[in-house]
């Protein structure tokens, strides 16, 4: 099979597990101040895992709950096994899987998939980005007024302090504003119109990579900012690189 197809396999796999579970009584393994970790987040990742290495024994696995696999491997996956895991355990029924393959420093296949709507987006490098197996593009608008906005606030101190002043400065600007919850879907969102921009000051790895080669196949862009003491950390800027986004930078 090929990587593509081994990771919508991954990700159906690991939906149906997320379906099953949603609006259950879930165990939590750490509760944070802005953050749950589930215990359903690593069983969902181990799942994902064990489809990914059984048909590429020798590559490497990059989680969120973990690695695994062959770490000297020039192709790593990077996996988010539930990507808006607060939302996940609250009952809201926005949050996603998020599948991506890097080979040595390029992102060459992405898979999003929301198990609540059924909703599937792929994207190979150099290829097409569908939504359920129908091609898609970003958005036409090019005024920050008619734009809708998705601005993501973080975890730590500063980052809320950062996200909370772009959100006030972008609410001055945009039709309208949205907190979401899920890196993943704000992207596939924009790249599939729904959305024109997201930005985050504090992002991390696996919740964008499978985004970002989304965004640009369907015609927008995606600027990252490496975080300068975290690894695979970022500040994010994604739009339909049509809007003039940084006006409210």
């Amino acid at each position: 099979m090929k990587p593509i197809d081994v990771a919508v396999k991954a990700a159906h796999a690991a939906g149906e597990l997320l379906r099953a579970n949603f609006g259950c009584a879930l165990k939590v393994d750490e509760a944070l101040q802005h953050d749950l970790k589930l215990a359903l987040d690593k069983e969902s990742q181990d799942l994902i895992f064990g489809i990914l290495s059984e048909s590429f024994p020798d590559h490497a696995l990059y989680g969120e709950e973990g690695i695994g696999g062959n770490q000297d491997s020039d192709y790593q996956w990077i996996v988010d096994p539930i990507d808006g895991t607060v939302n996940f355990f609250y009952g809201i029924p926005h949050y996603c899987v998020s599948i991506a393959l890097r080979h040595k420093e390029d992102i060459i296949v992405g898979v999003i998939y929301d198990p609540s709507m059924d909703d599937l987006w792929t994207v190979e490098k150099g290829g097409k980005p569908y939504l359920n197996g129908k091609e898609i593009s970003v958005s036409s608008r090019t005024k920050l007024e008619e734009s809708i906005l998705y601005v993501g606030c973080g975890k730590t101190e500063n980052s809320l302090e950062k996200g909370l002043e772009r959100f006030k400065k972008a609410s001055l600007r945009a039709r309208k504003m949205r907190m979401m919850g899920s890196a993943a879907l704000g992207m596939a969102y924009i790249a599939t119109g729904r959305l024109d921009a997201y930005v985050e000051s504090r992002i991390s790895l696996w919740d964008i990579a499978a985004g970002q080669l989304l965004v640009e196949a369907a015609g927008g862009s995606t600027t990252l900012t490496p975080h300068p003491t975290a690894p695979d950390v970022w500040g994010i800027v994604s739009s339909n690189a049509k809007i003039p986004i940084e006006e409210i930078l």
